[in-house]
């Protein structure tokens, strides 16, 4: 049922059309709004997918120089993980970034410094946001808006969100986070596919007042353009490791495995298209993670891992989550007696489960179907919330 529920809200797609995302940006509302007031002076919390196209046409501008060019004053960037330029690997600090051609003071929201100080606002009267999100609970551009939206709500500073399109925006399916489980990887009591714009989702997190002082934030969404709800997919990659749709579509399914002994392509050509480790059975396929310019130290780097390639498998987002890889890894590692040398998951399951209660429902041998079954309850109460937020109709 969990997986069918899943695509529920998927609008019953298994094989989508895809739009592009960047075609249907709130950032096109620049033009409309326009920069009237040269005196006021923004900060744009942006990175390199931050990117817009018109339909039809050849022109592809960054949001960037979209604020520019309709004359808004933008004083300051910030950026989330993987920096301004989405080349720094997950959890790489950046440090220091600048870009060739950009003359803007770059601010880091990542690392030791994930929330904007008193000392990084005092200069801005209103901060624009436009990240090009997956759509997923673990990424952690969602958590990037909830500290700028904290600290736009603390030192009284206007905050407009350039609402875009997400390839996940009509999934909803997962296990929803238990608060007590809280981190930079889910901050929020909603599931790992949450079915919302980063538009809808600031809204929720304001209206739930999920942030200290939410109630004092002038919190003012743009509106993607002529978007219903369609399966779109991301012209520049949002991360170095998800660098196309297939992998986006995998990554909520695949991204269980950073809390294994089991790697997902990370420091090949195919990260989260391609599962294995050195301990699985040799006749599969093969591949050997090495050092690159996105994955500065991969697991089991230069040592050959055996497991799946699933690069020819259809994966769409509307399939959900997909756990009979993360059962199957499990059982092969209890059946070779590798629990005897170290446990199958480490601490980092609980905060991207959002809780024990997969990790024990795997170790147990519960099946997929059953374990997805067990998610329906929290999922149908997380759906009456989420309707209070949605800002676009399914086509």
């Amino acid at each position: 049922m969990g997986f069918f529920f899943s695509i529920l809200f998927a609008q019953g797609q298994t094989s989508p059309t895809y739009v592009q995302a960047s075609e249907h940006a709130g950032a096109w509302r620049l033009e409309e709004i326009g920069g009237e007031d040269d005196t006021l002076r923004y900060a744009l919390v942006t990175h390199a997918a931050s990117m817009n196209s018109r339909p039809g046409s050849n022109r592809t501008v960054h949001t960037l120089d979209l604020a520019l060019e309709n004359g808004f004053k933008v004083v300051k960037l910030f950026t989330p993980e993987h920096g301004f330029t989405g080349a720094y690997s997950a959890g790489q600090a950046v440090v220091g970034e600048s870009v060739g051609g950009v003359d803007i003071p770059i601010v880091s929201l990542y690392g030791q410094h994930k929330k904007p100080s008193k000392e990084d606002l005092e200069d801005i009267d209103a901060v624009f946001f436009d990240l090009q999100d997956v759509g997923v609970r673990f990424y952690t551009y969602i958590s990037t808006l909830t500290y700028v939206m904290e600290s736009c709500a603390e030192y009284h500073i206007p905050l407009i969100v350039l609402d875009r399109p997400n390839p996940f925006a009509n999934v909803v399916d997962g296990p929803v986070l238990d608060t007590a489980y809280t981190s930079f990887v889910g901050m929020h009591p909603v599931p790992v596919l949450y079915g919302l714009t980063m538009g809808e989702y600031a809204q929720m997190v304001k209206g739930e007042s999920w942030i200290k002082h939410a109630e004092e934030l002038e919190l003012i969404i743009a509106p993607c353009v002529d978007y219903h709800r369609e399966t779109v997919q991301l012209p520049v990659p949002p991360s170095p490791n998800l660098p196309n749709s297939h992998a986006v579509a995998l990554y909520p399914s695949l991204c269980f495995f950073e809390a294994t002994p089991v790697s997902v392509g990370r420091g090949t050509d195919a990260p989260f298209e391609i599962i294995g480790a050195p301990w699985f059975n040799a006749n599969t396929f093969s591949f050997t993670p090495h050092s690159n310019t996105v994955a500065a130290h991969p697991k089991f780097e230069g040592k050959v891992c055996y497991g799946l390639d699933l690069r020819n498998e259809s994966y769409f987002p509307g399939n959900g989550i997909h756990l009979n890889y993360l059962c199957d890894a499990y059982q092969t590692y209890k059946l070779k007696g590798m629990e005897s040398e170290a446990p199958f998951f480490n601490s980092f399951m609980d905060k991207l489960a959002g809780g024990p209660e997969l990790e024990k429902a795997i170790l147990r041998g519960d099946s997929p179907e059953a374990i997805q079954e067990t998610w329906q309850p929290a999922l149908r109460s997380y759906q009456e919330l989420r309707w209070k937020y949605l800002l676009y109709s399914e086509n």
